[in-house]
């Protein structure tokens, strides 16, 4: 059987629903709480690969800190977004769900599914 790992933060509800879809599928994924364990640079690239997004995708534009680092604007790299996102855990678009070499952003949490 394949090996989920799910990129989570229990507070979110979008979260709380993919993990419950999963677990519907009879599913037991690695839960990583990325906010406790936040990513590498180097893991979050991996993921970016793993979801085949440019790193803006990854981000949640409408967190404060988002505007106070002045993402999203142009000329800012894929590694620097990155960086930002693995300095400020927060800034990570939730949940990530993998398995194997594929990917999705659980947004809807029915995007878990292309998974399976």
């Amino acid at each position: 059987m394949a090996t989920y790992t799910l990129y989570h933060n229990p507070r979110c509800s979008k979260s709380r629903q993919t993990l419950a879809l999963l677990q519907e599928q009879g599913i037991e994924p690695e839960i990583i709480e990325y906010l406790q364990a936040p990513p590498s640079l180097a893991a979050l690239q991996h993921l970016q690969q793993l979801l085949g997004v440019p790193a803006l995708q990854m981000l949640r534009a409408k967190e404060n800190v988002f505007a106070e680092l002045n993402l999203g604007k142009d000329g800012q790299t894929d590694t620097e977004l990155l960086q930002a996102a693995a300095a400020n855990p927060i800034l990570l678009e939730r949940p990530i769900v993998v398995c194997g070499d594929k990917a999705v952003i659980g947004r809807p949490p029915e995007n878990a599914l292309e998974l399976l």
